[in-house]
């Protein structure tokens, strides 16, 4: 098996533990949180867990939840989220994140800020010192997103329209828009370039979640062995 899949595998198996029946949970997107989902599933039809239901972050979860019988609710209905878990794309040492690879982070930062706790999962390649290493999705309007790629650059990033694979033209979010990935050397401060970011017309929500995640949870392998610890 793959290093890096058999660490996903590990982080989802330990954060399904956390899970606990009678719960709402936001059910997160990409690789990992799609392993965890697939476990949920599991103890969800198993009987382990019961009387639970999930808020998806994306079509593609919601999609997964359904495939495993999990109940799912909007946002709209409820007014709390027990447990969020979900991934990202880069981690640093005060557990701020860069969401977005999947172009699903406006509706993962809006239910795992709802959660009253979130963890993340993550493989160890997702560490950083600082966070930069990943370019920062924005997710923007369609007519706009020349003028947000300009104001990107005046804020000292290197804008770039993320196109689709295997489809002509630009990624298109679940919300009907478009994803700019801008650049950055080391973000000093994330918290004030997640405020000004956001503060530019035709932005709908950048990848930054700063002071949100409570938990994170990291699969690494050496040689031989395998195991989780918790950032």
């Amino acid at each position: 098996m793959d290093v890096q899949q058999r660490m996903k595998e590990l982080v989802a198996a330990e954060a399904a533990k956390r899970i606990e029946s009678g719960m709402i949970l936001g059910l997160g997107s990409g690789s990992t949180a799609a392993l965890l989902i697939e476990e949920l599933g599991r103890r969800w039809q198993a009987g382990e867990v019961t009387d639970i239901v999930g808020v998806p972050t994306s079509f593609q979860a919601s999609v997964l939840a359904q495939k495993h019988r999990i109940p799912q609710i909007t946002l709209n209905e409820i007014d709390h989220i027990d447990l969020a878990i979900d991934g990202a794309d880069e981690v640093d040492p005060r557990r701020n994140l860069i969401k977005g690879g999947g172009a699903c982070h406006t509706r993962e930062k809006l239910v795992d800020s709802r959660a009253d706790r979130f963890i993340v999962v993550v493989d160890e390649t997702k560490l950083s010192d600082a966070l930069g290493s990943f370019p920062l999705p924005v997710e923007v309007v369609p007519e706009a997103y020349r003028q947000v790629m300009d104001a990107l650059t005046r804020l000292g990033g290197v804008p770039e329209l993320r196109m689709a694979v295997r489809k002509a033209g630009p990624v298109v979010t679940d919300q009907g828009n478009l994803v700019v990935d801008a650049k950055f050397d080391t973000i000093a401060d994330p918290a004030a370039l997640e405020s000004r970011i956001n503060n530019i017309p035709g932005v709908l929500e950048n990848g930054l979640f700063v002071g949100l995640a409570d938990e994170v949870l990291v699969g690494r392998v050496a040689g031989e062995q395998a195991d989780v610890y918790t950032l």
